[in-house]
């Protein structure tokens, strides 16, 4: 959506986050898991294949479980779980930027 047209042009940091899709976890090391078990199923599915046949392959869907969706979705989860408190939208004058978050308490500029 346009800034010129977005619904509340100064957010608050209390506001609900952007909307949009959230492929974050609750933490890094979780997410991380995550992408050892998707990782791990699609490499274990391709490298059985000439041991077990073409059977192995139905395995490499179930990494789109643990990637909740695809190895692309994975990665822009990560970035989101490791910056998740971190950075904050901005908006003033119709442009928005990402800035580091303000501490808990402190009022918007």
């Amino acid at each position: 959506m346009p800034p010129s047209t977005h619904p509340h042009p100064h957010p608050h940091p209390s506001v609900k986050p952007a909307p949009g899709p959230d492929h974050s976890s609750r933490s890094v090391p979780r997410h991380l898991a995550r992408g050892a078990v998707g990782f791990g199923l699609i490499a274990g599915a391709v490298a059985l294949v000439p041991v077990t046949g073409p059977v192995v392959l139905l395995a490499a869907p179930l990494a789109l479980i643990a990637f909740r969706g695809c190895p692309t979705c994975w990665a822009v989860g990560l970035v989101q779980t490791v910056s998740r408190g971190r950075l904050e939208r901005r908006c003033a004058d119709g442009v928005c930027t990402l800035a580091p978050a303000r501490p808990a308490g402190t009022p918007p500029e």
